[in-house]
């Protein structure tokens, strides 16, 4: 059974931090693509950043250079390191591996930013 379990979300006051993790299970992890999705209120789902098997990187534009994205094979692990939080990246945060066929999602974690 597969399962992807996010940690780490919580209340946090603009311009602060918070690390998001993810803890793949059922899967062979190193052979997946990961990546974070956020969905806030009345919005669509979107793309955060994600990672490939190689370790290449990709972030939406309005979390560049704020937001990292690592992962961690011996961990089967994946994390989001989120810095300098606006009141905008409040949302569900949602982990996603990709191998063809398919893929899987996690539950989400909530992240709320205060201003």
């Amino acid at each position: 059974q597969v399962q992807l379990v996010e940690s780490g979300g919580g209340l946090v006051q603009a311009g602060g931090s918070l690390r998001l993790s993810c803890a793949a299970s059922g899967i062979a992890f190193w052979m997946y693509a990961m990546g974070w999705y956020r969905q806030a209120p009345g919005k669509q789902r979107e793309l955060v950043a994600t990672i490939s098997t190689g370790g290449d990187t990709n972030y939406a534009n309005s979390v560049k250079g704020r937001f990292t994205i690592s992962r961690d094979n011996a961990k089967n692990t994946v994390y989001l390191e989120m810095n300098s939080l606006k009141p905008e990246d409040t949302a569900v945060y949602y982990c996603k591996s990709t191998r063809w066929p398919r893929d899987y999602w996690g539950q989400g974690t909530q992240v709320t930013v205060s201003s």
